[in-house]
């Protein structure tokens, strides 16, 4: 049965003109979800959609009397500061209310009068993070990422056999996750230099990107209930762009035996923008296994997942260096990928991740871990583009990089496009390296 609909449709235009704009990341196509204010007010933060470069204020147009049914009960819901409560409604609802704003968007609508006064340009807007994100779980799913770690490290067994198996993640800090725009500063935390016989404690010399794809729960389930392969999509809401930055330095030594810590709860920065599994429907392509690869076990297998259970979402990374600003100069990029090389799906991660009978919760956050690809020019972090620093990045200013200096900014920008359809966007996810406190 076709899961595509008529908000699908590549000839829909928006009478908001910059929704038609080529190359725009917001058409009418996608209409994705988040949280904004005016720029510099105390305003309370309110559930707001993205068209073209503007946002749509949710709680303006449902009192303007645009919604009805079930579109208008989600629209009460999405309109609040958080997205949780609209989140935990269901597909039902969240695709009512993507309807009726398509609807409502559409060169020509009856709305149009209502809705303009809703509006507000993108530029003056500020976001936060759009859900309360009660648990955030990291996940490992790139096999490329994997193996060229492992290299470093492991040279002679860089894939660990478990891999294969079973989707590995740990459990990471929801706390220190900031939106688009966040600026941190280079972490603290033991250090083993090396041929030293004693750690010592001070900044991060070390700092990475890593290049994910943040996964938001919608609907969540009991504990000591799973969620089956083929129910995932009734769970999940949409993506995003995230950033896990990484202290190779402190991960190095403290990794063993229960994994990272200091090294990676200091920050973590998403994009503001939700876009949903619905509006992602035309981009799903099939998932597939080497055949001299292990299998999935039962449980993460399925004829559905197999067909449809990649994504692809072109990927890239890009540098502006404290330089770059300063003269103007346009940031550099560093990769370029797709989610589509993921080795485990997002419906695995899912079903995995609920199989022992964890109980996730609406807003509860997954990351797909760094998603290289198997080309050098897919490697999503410093530490695999530079082999571990050894093979600095020429940024073609005078500048170099192996990893990260103050004053940098990393930014991941994503989309995805297929014949037949429209071009849709995340927007970027921006983040801002500060020097370490004293």
């Amino acid at each position: 049965m076709s899961r595509l609909n008529e908000t699908h449709d590549a000839s829909l235009r928006s009478w908001v003109d910059s929704a038609n704009a080529d190359g725009a990341d917001f058409p009418i196509q996608n209409l994705p979800f988040g949280v904004f204010r005016r720029r510099g007010t105390n305003e309370s933060w309110r559930g707001g959609v993205a068209i073209g470069d503007r946002v749509l204020d949710l709680g303006a147009a449902q009192a303007a009397g645009v919604f009805s049914g079930d579109a208008a009960a989600a629209a009460v819901q999405a309109a609040k500061p958080l997205l949780n409560e609209f989140m935990s409604m269901g597909p039902r609802y969240w695709s009512a209310l993507r309807l009726a704003l398509s609807r409502a968007l559409r060169d020509g609508a009856a709305a149009q009068a209502r809705l303009a006064a809703c509006l507000l340009p993108q530029a003056d807007a500020e976001f936060s993070v759009p859900a309360r994100i009660g648990d955030y779980t990291d996940m490992y799913a790139s096999i490329y990422h994997a193996t060229n770690i492992g290299r470093l490290f492991r040279p002679d067994n860089p894939l660990l056999p478990n891999f294969q198996w079973v989707p590995i993640g740990y459990h990471g800090r929801a706390s220190s996750i900031g939106v688009s725009g966040q600026q941190f500063h280079r972490p603290h935390g033991q250090i083993m230099p090396p041929g030293a016989q004693a750690p010592v404690f001070e900044p991060c010399r070390r700092l990475d990107y890593e290049l994910e794809i943040g996964i938001w729960v919608g609907v969540g389930n009991a504990q000591g209930e799973s969620i089956a392969l083929d129910e995932v999509d009734a769970h999940v809401f949409g993506l995003a762009l995230f950033n896990d930055w990484s202290a190779r330095d402190i991960q190095s030594w403290e990794y063993q035996p229960l994994g990272p810590f200091l090294s990676k709860n200091f920050a973590s920065t998403i994009s503001p923008w939700i876009v949903t599994m619905e509006a992602l429907e035309p981009y799903r392509v099939a998932w597939d296994r080497p055949k001299d690869h292990p299998q999935p076990l039962a449980y993460l297998e399925s004829d559905d997942n197999r067909a449809r259970g990649g994504v692809d979402m072109r990927i890239e990374s890009w540098i502006e260096t404290a330089r770059m600003r300063a003269a103007g100069a346009a940031p550099v990029r560093l990769s370029h990928s797709t989610f589509a090389h993921s080795y485990w799906s997002v419906g695995q991660m899912v079903a995995h991740h609920t199989g022992g009978g964890c109980n996730l919760n609406p807003g509860d956050l997954l990351a797909s871990g760094t998603q290289s690809g198997p080309d050098p020019s897919e490697a999503a972090a410093l530490i695999e583009i530079t082999a571990g620093g050894k093979n600095p990045v020429d940024l073609g200013n005078g500048e170099s990089r192996t990893f990260l200096e103050d004053g940098d900014a990393v930014i991941l920008r994503g989309w995805c496009e297929r014949s037949g359809y429209a071009r849709i966007g995340f927007g970027e996810c921006r983040g801002v390296v500060l020097p370490a406190r004293t």
